[in-house]
């Protein structure tokens, strides 16, 4: 009797040790891509006002509206997105009037790929409008060109691991998931926006976790139902949670555009436009990015060009706390002005989630402006540290 439970013994601490090598096994690399779609939208802001011991209220207000949206099936991607900035300030002199100023972009693009469901060639077409105070036009661009490459969405798997980890840590699941289970969980929570459409904005929840829990019920490692304490837990990671948006794969792509109106009001300008982007999450908790994008005017009289380059590295230190680091590079060259512009701006931003909307940041950034221009107040590499909310409006 003693051997046959010694034998019992060693053969469950095997089988945990298994499964948690298994559950370790489990990555965002793993998700297979079903037809998925995704939306991201935030408005930020921050307000300082001062009064008393200055001749007039003093303000400085800022805020920023960003929007993303991508539908991804086999054929292709599409792609849509926007930003917004302005701001307001007004110093504490008697005199001081107030500075308004805002600059925005939107932007269209789809990738149609040559064989579908693949991750290589495509021919895409893009179009963006941009505004901004003082320009005489909006300025409306449009090109098409050739690409290579695929960027897959991952958040539904990034979900479904903390949902398997939050139901293993309240005991409500007996053992580890599959890969192909983490896969089954993560295709019905990719499929959210067509549950809301089917059920309703109200009542589609119930279905979409219940089908879930059907899932963790084939898999044989629940006891019975998930009941209302594993209910509950699975609306609070996929509901109140927040996980941001993570990516992986790259893409580059080569084109031809056509500035049909510029902002000081000239047209017809053709440019060739170069990019690259890469994402790569580091782990399951932390998210690696660089977006870079090259555009020429290939004109006689105008040779003007810009050079950008965006990078970020966001980690998520717990379930409601993100940190999330950028460092953005803008070079400008302007032929007519024979001017180059170079913009460095690093920022590090501390995001508590008040709730899954609401967020408190705070923030650190070094900006350097280098105009060839001296003694404009920009000479000097800017340093400030603010404090702000975000919403997320979807």
């Amino acid at each position: 009797m003693k051997k046959y439970a010694l034998s019992l013994s060693v053969a469950a601490t095997v089988m945990s040790l298994t499964s948690s090598l298994t559950a370790e096994e489990v990555t965002l690399f793993d998700y297979t891509e079903p037809t998925s779609a995704y939306e991201d939208a935030y408005v930020s802001g921050r307000l300082n006002v001062n009064s008393g011991n200055q001749a007039q209220t003093s303000h400085d207000l800022n805020v920023d509206l960003n929007y993303d949206r991508v539908f991804s099936s086999p054929d292709r991607d599409i792609t849509i997105g926007g930003d917004l900035q302005g701001s307001s300030k007004r110093g504490g002199n008697a005199g001081d009037s107030t500075q308004d100023n805002y600059i925005g972009t939107a932007k269209a693009s789809a990738n149609n790929y040559f064989q579908p469901g693949s991750k290589g060639a495509f021919w895409y077409g893009d179009t963006e409008l941009g505004v901004k105070k003082g320009a005489d036009d909006p300025r409306l661009k449009a090109g098409v060109g050739v690409g290579y490459g695929r960027v897959v969405n991952v958040t539904p798997m990034a979900q479904a691991i903390r949902l398997v980890e939050a139901l293993r840590e309240k005991n409500i699941l007996t053992g580890n998931l599959t890969k192909a289970e983490h896969n089954q969980l993560a295709n019905v929570i990719a499929k959210e926006s067509e549950y809301r459409t089917k059920y309703g904005a109200v009542d589609y929840r119930q279905v979409w976790v219940a089908d879930m829990e059907a899932i963790l019920k084939t898999s044989g490692k629940t006891r019975g139902e998930l009941g209302a304490a594993g209910i509950l837990k699975a609306y609070d990671v996929l509901v109140n949670e927040r996980i941001s948006t993570r990516k992986h794969g790259w893409v580059a792509k080569a084109g031809l555009s056509s500035v049909i109106k510029d902002y000081d009001g000239d047209g017809g300008k053709p440019a060739l436009d170069l990019s690259h982007e890469y994402h790569k999450p580091l782990n399951n908790r932390t998210q690696f990015s660089n977006e870079a994008s090259a555009s020429a005017i290939l004109k006689d009289s105008d040779k003007s060009y810009n050079i950008k380059n965006t990078m970020s590295l966001n980690h998520e230190v717990s379930d409601r706390v993100d940190w999330l680091n950028s460092w953005a590079l803008d070079f400008d060259h302007n032929d007519t002005s024979g001017r180059d512009t170079t913009t460095n701006a690093a920022t590090s931003t501390y995001r508590y989630y008040i709730s899954n909307k609401l967020a408190f940041d705070t923030s650190a950034a070094l900006t350097k402006v280098d105009d060839e221009i001296s003694g404009n107040g920009n000479d000097e590499i800017d340093k400030s540290l603010f404090m702000g909310v975000t919403y997320r409006l979807k």
